[in-house]
């Protein structure tokens, strides 16, 4: 699947979406529809992986929920998605010991059409780049990162980058939350 879009980045909006996703392990609440309304006036962080069922995916993934209570410190809410389908997602978080207590949603891309207006799939395979986007309460992408296939990303940077923007002040190289921001 060849797409032709650019990454969006700095200062785009984040694109409208309404997905399924898997928000439970608990027979009957497995799913739910996730859609940028809900997200509206809230700070988010969204990443991506390309394929469940995979090596590199589930450390991130495992990373990400480990993390969870930093995101929520920050009043940030936090979203994994795939191209894969809610019920591989589902299929995976009951395989995979690491992913069944998951505390964030993992929303399902199938139509590959939000993957797709981010700019993030990869030409060859259709699948998702390893994208992660922190978006502002007014729906404003304010950092987009991407990593090859092979790479897997560092969930403490993504939290460091959040608390930086959630200062409102200038942050300098290897700002560290908790040290001071720059007074100019």
């Amino acid at each position: 699947m060849k797409t032709k879009k650019r990454v969006l980045g700095l200062g785009n909006a984040f694109p409208k979406f309404e997905k399924t996703a898997v928000v439970s392990m608990e027979p009957g609440k497995e799913f739910a529809t996730i859609s940028s309304e809900d997200l509206k006036g809230k700070w988010f962080v969204m990443f991506w992986w390309p394929k469940d069922f995979t090596f590199v995916c589930p450390t991130e993934i495992e990373s990400f929920n480990n993390n969870y209570e930093e995101f929520a410190k920050r009043d940030a809410v936090l979203l994994g998605a795939s191209t894969d389908s809610e019920f591989v997602h589902l299929a995976w978080r009951r395989d995979h010991p690491g992913l069944n207590k998951l505390q964030f949603p993992m929303i399902a891309d199938t139509s590959k059409s939000l993957a797709n207006e981010l700019g993030i799939l990869e030409p060859t395979e259709g699948i998702a780049y390893r994208a992660t986007f922190i978006v502002d309460p007014e729906g404003i992408i304010r950092w987009a990162n991407l990593n090859d296939l092979s790479v897997g990303r560092n969930v403490h940077e993504v939290i460091r980058v959040l608390e930086a923007l959630q200062t409102g002040e200038l942050t300098p190289c290897d700002w560290e939350p908790g040290q001071p921001t720059l007074q100019v």
